[in-house]
């Protein structure tokens, strides 16, 4: 009989144990990483076996995936970014790695610990490949569309977010009557929904896409119900994603809080 396995390297929020209850429905072993700080700890209740690791051990996460004859594995769930300058203990082979590149934004160093695990053995898989169900469609989703002012500043906000994309800053971007009030950086979605919206009057856009170099294994702009509560919070009125190119967590709640709330979303294609 053959044993499909298939590792994890798992960082905060639901995403881990989306994927690995859709694992385990499709016959998957799941082994997985977490990382001290940032998995839930329920992670646990979901898989095969799991190994705790503090961010930087690539070390151990490979000595772990080889002891357990893992050759393929996702990236899912993310790392919370201002750790990345506390808390972190790289091992030799992360040292080793982190020499090679000229800058550590996101793509480059993911892309970087992907092609390092790939030399290693372990292919490193689409985190949607085996939930497709929870990547954005195009369309409007809500009984709001936007408003001409809005569909104004989602064009120029599309615009801008591909530039900031191509730099590799972010994801996201807040916009209202075509000026930018917001640029996602380090402190990641929800503080550029807070910043953004204290600037706007209750109109304000947030565009979220795909960098057009991004490497569509991992990172894929994600949004769900908490998006949905901090644009309320902060007077945000769309939300905009690029379809086929992002992660809509709990969709049909997110609709419905977004409809509650007089919010628009709307997936758009590039």
């Amino acid at each position: 009989m053959i044993i499909n396995k298939i590792g994890i390297i798992a960082g905060n929020g639901q995403f881990p144990i989306l994927f690995s209850k859709a694992a385990r429905k499709k016959g998957f072993e799941i082994y997985a990483i977490a990382h001290i700080g940032e998995t839930r700890d329920d992670l646990a209740e979901y898989v095969n076996s799991i190994e705790w690791i503090h961010i930087g051990q690539i070390g151990r996460l490979i000595k772990y995936f080889h002891t357990n004859e893992v050759k393929q594995a996702v990236m899912v769930g993310a790392i919370t970014k201002t750790r990345m300058f506390r808390d972190v203990k790289p091992d030799f082979k992360a040292i080793k790695l982190l020499s090679t590149l000229r800058h550590t934004r996101d793509d480059n160093l993911l892309r970087a610990v992907a092609d390092y695990l790939e030399k290693e053995g372990i292919t490193i898989e689409a985190s949607t490949f085996l939930m497709p169900e929870l990547l954005a469609t195009e369309g409007c989703w809500t009984r709001r569309k936007p408003r001409k002012s809005e569909r104004q500043d989602i064009e120029f906000g599309w615009e801008l977010a591909r530039k900031i994309g191509e730099l590799d800053i972010g994801q996201c971007l807040v916009v209202q009557g075509r000026s930018v009030l917001a640029v996602e950086a380090i402190d990641g979605t929800d503080a550029t929904i807070r910043r953004g919206g204290g600037l706007g009057n209750g109109q304000a856009v947030l565009v979220k896409i795909c960098k057009p170099r991004q490497d569509r294994r991992f990172d894929l702009p994600a949004v769900g119900i908490q998006t949905i509560e901090s644009m309320h919070e902060s007077g945000v009125s769309t939300l905009v994603v690029e379809a086929e190119n992002a992660i809509v967590f709990d969709r049909e709640e997110t609709i419905s809080k977004a409809n509650h709330y007089g919010i628009s979303i709307i997936g758009k294609k590039s």
